[in-house]
């Protein structure tokens, strides 16, 4: 096929009609969705490759970790030893909406920051057909999730007994 055709074969090729576009002719290995794999081994595939990214920087675990104890320090002190009276109960309404807000942002810079890294090989694998948005999305959030945990967990264990809030396992949970 030349380039100056709109895609139409040029001639008879392999049996294809003149007049037949060649990009809608089946690629051979391709199965009926247009990829290469099934669902679950490009998932398999994709979870895999992020969790190994996310192991070999475990620098960038290690600062994410460090900067939610230094927020959480400083909301803390901030907030420290609220008392339930209405200035208190006010100031914890407060400082729960700085936790819901830090936690949120939080993980969203994260996930802007790691997919604008991997954007330029997302899209050239993407237009390979190579995977589906589907499978990419759930295999990086997943391979992501222990760090998603790990962080609100370490910002609610610094700041829940600072502020004052109820104690107690149960509560905290």
């Amino acid at each position: 096929a030349s380039l100056g055709n709109g895609g139409y074969g040029v001639g008879l090729e392999g049996g294809k009609h003149a007049d037949e576009p060649t990009f809608l002719q089946p690629m051979e290995g391709v199965d009926s969705t247009g990829y290469r794999a099934s669902w679950w081994t490009q998932f398999y595939c994709i979870l895999w490759r992020s969790w190994l990214s996310v192991l070999k920087d475990p620098m960038l675990v290690k600062v994410r970790l460090l900067q939610t104890a230094m927020v959480a320090s400083l909301i803390g002190s901030i907030y420290f030893g609220q008392v339930l009276d209405q200035d208190g109960v006010m100031n914890i309404n407060g400082s729960l909406f700085l936790f819901l807000t830090n936690m949120t942002f939080q993980n969203v810079f994260a996930v802007i920051n790691v997919f604008s890294a991997e954007l330029p090989v997302f899209l050239r694998e993407k237009r390979s057909r190579l995977y589906r948005v589907d499978t990419y999305f759930l295999g990086k959030t997943i391979a992501e999730l222990p760090l998603f945990i790990a962080v609100p967990f370490v910002f609610t264990s610094i700041t829940y007994p600072m502020i004052g809030l109820k104690a107690g396992v149960s509560h905290y949970l």
